[in-house]
């Protein structure tokens, strides 16, 4: 129950505009501004005790406490290592991040491309902050994290080995905004260590709250030179990699210097007149700061000399950045992610503008969790969405009238969790097209027998571990307007009037009422638990522990009109003959016949007795009445109707006038809530 409040919560404090990048969420509740005035007010400096100067903070195995490369690991602050530190010298650029001892060249070749935009960077590094009159030994930083902007405190000890920074360094040795940068990173992620191997876009997407897209440059579409001016037109972040074969190729470097499992920034895309015709370029970055492309229009390659003094290029000599022409990139390189930046982050008009949808949901075991198409019995219940798109692309270089967008589907927090040994998720999406009778529904949820018998018009790549737990984000990107909504069905229930009034009993079940009700002619809850479990043991059709005090009083109180917690003649035929009907449901759903209902058979169980529900209640039944092995077994089959029952009963008979809402004080929702 305090999951659900919380969520609902969190969904409020979205929507009053917490999680913005101008109202970030503080990260384990520290907020900069204080911290920083408590240290200057006290006269000392930060030290941060959430994510200390500690082997813990370096990592858990290859970077673990007993690890050869964390021997003689200290940690210094900026004015250990050189006598006048400073946080950004002449403004933040390519060349302030070097790679150290860590794999992350992934997340370095994303904070190069971050300091191609200003404002872009100015999101994740806020101003204000150095080694002058107001340094406390604190700095903080900002990443978007699955849907919201969280603000990050660190103190500035950093880890060095023989007086040098052991990690990402800048060539500048007096400079300190990317180092910090990366243990700020690093704190959200668990450890220094969590960071090592992973892909640009997920760098690109946590410093942008942006969407990224990968292509196979083996597959390029035709137009590929042109999606990447117009990504780069855009605003977009641009990462590019070249696949490995084997373990030993990883960061290998071939005969003409570039880098294999190495991730690089693609920082710029011209046509340049060479010899008489237009020669397409593009423009790489190492993040290693040096080892350059040495083929055609490296730094002062001849190539050069025959392009106008008007179109030359800035090239200069190993500072990890060089040209070369298009064709041989897409010969040499395996990989291009592409970054799209959302409409907040672009102030400059000129760059154009995509139209975005947000949405936060989960895969949970036995409700939403329906695995991929090779369960098809359950491949329907996975989280669905419907996206409308009605406005065709602006596009005078592209003859094909089409709309153009980009979803995003995004596992939440994995990476902290290799500390405790785990690690990515396998996760995927596929794309259908809404059938025709479906059109201006809003309402549709597909069920079972539609992916029987239609084929998907699109997917995403094969289902990989790129990031996500039972908790996902989705979101959608659009070059126009579109709309995007959870598919889910309606919650309702279809509630018959199953009433047997006294005069309708027959005299057989008459006669066993009086035999079972005692000399009150009235049965209490725990009259009824008596029965109930007294006829479901000599059934060998149906498995159960037997019913709990808990259920039978639960159908006592839907029964019982009186309110005196006791059953009448009536009242105790009509609940027989529901609990008859609810057991002929469930033998109906069991397919396999095995006496228990599985989490899917019961859905469409519930579905059966009447009551269409969201993803979400789905959830919470399955969490609270599915045993461990997610099977149903019949007692608390029973439980959960007669439970949904009384609340739809309840909310129908107080929402008078069908709005929908019911309004209630304190006192009356303890009393419901107590049913």
């Amino acid at each position: 129950m305090a999951g659900i409040a919380s969520t609902l919560a969190k969904k409020r404090a979205l929507a009053a505009g917490f999680g913005t990048n101008a109202n970030a969420v503080k990260y384990m509740n520290q907020d900069f501004e204080a911290l920083r005035s408590q240290c200057l007010s006290q006269g000392g400096l930060f030290s941060d005790p959430t994510f200390p100067a500690a082997p813990q903070s370096l990592g858990f195995n290859e970077l673990g406490p007993s690890s050869y490369k964390t021997r003689g690991v200290q940690w210094k602050r900026p004015g250990e290592l050189c006598s006048n530190p400073e946080f950004i010298v002449g403004g933040a650029t390519r060349t302030d991040i070097c790679q150290g001892a860590l794999g992350d060249c992934w997340l370095l070749a994303a904070i190069a491309s971050l300091t191609l935009n200003e404002d872009v960077l100015a999101r994740v590094v806020p101003s204000g902050q150095g080694f002058g009159d107001n340094y406390a030994g604190i700095f903080h930083f900002q990443f978007w994290q699955f849907g919201e902007w969280v603000d990050v405190v660190i103190d500035d000890r950093l880890p060095t080995k023989d007086g040098e920074l052991l990690f990402v360094h800048s060539a500048e040795g007096s400079e300190f905004w990317s180092a910090l940068l990366e243990k700020a990173y690093a704190k959200v992620n668990g450890c220094y260590e969590a960071l090592s191997g992973g892909s640009t876009t997920e760098g690109f997407e946590d410093f942008t709250g942006g969407i990224a897209e990968s292509y196979e440059l083996r597959r390029a579409p035709s137009n590929m030179f042109q999606i990447i001016r117009k990504a780069l037109d855009s605003g977009a972040l641009l990462g590019c990699s070249i696949d490995i074969t084997s373990a030993a190729d990883s960061e290998a470097v071939t005969r003409q210097k570039l880098v294999k499992g190495h991730a690089y920034s693609l920082t710029g895309a011209v046509e340049v007149n060479y010899r008489g015709r237009k020669e397409k370029l593009v423009r790489v970055r190492n993040p290693w700061g040096q080892v350059e492309w040495t083929g055609a229009w490296s730094d002062n390659s001849t190539e050069w000399n025959y392009v106008d003094a008007a179109d030359r290029q800035n090239v200069k000599a190993d500072d990890g950045e060089f040209w070369m022409s298009f064709q041989e990139f897409l010969r040499h390189y395996s990989r291009l992610e592409i970054c799209t930046l959302t409409p907040d982050t672009l102030t400059d008009d000129s760059f154009k503008h995509w139209s975005i949808c947000k949405y936060d949901s989960s895969w949970r075991k036995g409700s939403t969790a329906g695995g991929c198409r090779n369960h098809p019995h359950t491949f329907w219940m996975n989280p669905q969405f419907v996206i409308k798109l009605d406005e065709e692309d602006d596009d005078p270089d592209d003859n094909e009238v089409g709309c153009s967008f980009v979803v995003g589907l995004i596992q939440k927090n994995r990476r902290r969790l290799r500390k405790v040994g785990e690690d990515m998720h396998t996760i995927g999406f596929a794309i259908y097209e809404v059938p025709s009778q479906f059109h201006g529904q809003r309402e549709v949820h597909l069920d079972k027998n539609y992916f029987l018998t239609h084929a998907q018009k699109a997917r995403s790549e094969t289902f990989i571990n790129l990031r996500e737990d039972g908790d996902f984000c989705l979101r959608v990107f659009s070059e126009k307007q579109h709309e995007t909504q959870p598919c889910d069905d309606p919650i309702d229930a279809t509630l018959n009037d199953e009433t047997v009034s006294d005069d309708e009993v027959d005299a057989g079940f008459r006669g066993l009422f009086t035999k079972l009700a005692g000399p009150d002619m009235e049965i209490s809850a725990a009259e009824l638990k008596t029965i109930m479990n007294k006829i479901v043991a000599k059934r060998t059709d149906i498995k159960t522990d037997g019913f709990s005090l808990e259920t039978c009083r639960v159908m006592v109180n839907l029964m019982d009109d009186s309110g005196n917690g006791k059953l009448g003649l009536g009242e105790f035929a009509t609940l027989w003959k529901k609990v008859q009907r609810y057991l002929g449901i469930y033998k109906k759903n069991d397919l396999d016949g095995s006496g228990t209902m599985s989490t899917p058979e019961m859905r469409m169980a519930l579905k059966e007795a009447g009551f269409t529900l969201t993803n979400n209640i789905h959830q919470i039944l399955v969490a609270r009445y599915a045993e461990g092995d997610m099977t149903i077994d019949f007692d608390n089959f029973v439980a959960c109707l007669m439970r949904l029952e009384m609340m739809f009963r309840v909310f129908k008979k107080i929402d008078t006038d069908d709005s929908g809402s019911i309004e209630l004080d304190f006192h009356q929702w303890l009393t419901f809530a107590m049913i």
